[in-house]
């Protein structure tokens, strides 16, 4: 990025199990090298980011950085957002990932290390990307609409999701999701739904998850829609049907290689937009997060969001 930017941080401060509080100055003092003056607001709460995000925007700057985990990514890409519009086309998310999943930047191509992800914000390329919107049912039972950047699923998603969010993070981002993955499949039923694509109404299902991506990676490093392009107008759905015990089991290695697609039972359908229902409460995964459950309608945002990577 050649063009001088006026960037500001969002700081999740309990991101990486909370050791990005005590961490703050040297993360600070490295943005300061690679990017100049740069303010800064920590979060104090969960929702904290996006209202953050949204008046630094009004206010002037032009480039956002998400010095957090993949939930704080989400709520700062709500942020981009204020009725319905971008508060500003020409504004820039940036990265310095702290978070336990950290599946966006296995996409984008972002460092974990934070010099080399200093550097990508300094001198990396900006890349405009799709979002997701979405309208659900939120934890409280109210109608609500919210936007994605990385994958939104339902089904055993949702479950992991909130299982990983109720117990420590200290294990680090693959173990976490790996042993809660492990325990809720242990506890989960197959769930009915009825799923439409764009205009193929696919009919009654009975489902394991249903991944809906913008980018290849979920759950602590699954790679759920291999073939996944942020930047093709369009969504990769991966349908995981009716699966055994036995036949999860057997692929939950395979899905962190993408292995998963040749099983007969997974299907990968492309579109614009998804809707899914059921009799059944389904819950949601939004970027590693649990927000609600189904019933759901999500669209493709095309070209909405400038990106360094």
């Amino acid at each position: 990025m050649n063009e001088k930017r006026k960037a500001f941080a969002v700081v999740n401060p309990n991101s990486a199990n909370g050791s990005t509080a005590d961490d703050w100055d040297d993360i600070h003092a490295a943005l300061r090298e690679a990017l100049g003056e740069i303010d800064f607001e920590f979060t104090k709460a969960v929702g904290d980011a996006a209202p953050i995000a949204r008046n630094a925007l009004k206010n002037g700057y032009d480039f956002i950085v998400c010095v957090g985990g993949d939930g704080t990514n989400n709520e700062i890409v709500n942020g981009f957002f204020d009725k319905g519009r971008l508060v500003n086309h020409d504004a820039t998310l940036g990265f310095i990932c702290r978070g336990t999943g950290g599946d966006l930047r296995k996409t984008l191509d972002v460092p974990k290390e934070l010099d080399a992800a200093c550097r990508v914000l300094a001198h990396g390329d900006r890349r405009v990307i799709d979002v997701g919107r979405f309208s659900f049912v939120d934890s409280a039972g109210s109608p609500a609409e919210r936007y994605f950047i990385n994958i939104t699923s339902f089904g055993i998603g949702g479950e992991v999701d909130d299982r990983v969010n109720r117990t420590s993070k200290a294990l680090g981002g693959f173990v976490s999701f790996l042993w809660a993955s492990l325990v809720s499949i242990a506890v989960y039923k197959n769930k009915n739904i009825t799923l439409k694509v764009d205009d193929n109404d696919l009919g009654h299902r009975r489902i394991f998850n249903v991944a809906v991506a913008n980018g290849r990676f979920f759950g602590g490093g699954m790679m759920v829609a291999p073939q996944a392009d942020p930047a093709d107008g369009l969504f990769d759905i991966v349908v995981m049907g009716d699966l055994s015990k036995l036949e999860i089991v057997t692929q939950m290695g395979k899905i962190y290689k993408g292995g998963h697609l040749k099983h007969p039972k997974v299907e990968v359908y492309r579109g614009k937009t998804v809707e899914a229902l059921s009799d059944e409460i389904v819950l949601l995964d939004v970027d590693g997060e649990q927000p609600g459950r189904l019933p759901i309608k999500i669209e493709i945002v095309p070209k909405a969001l400038g990106v360094m990577t």
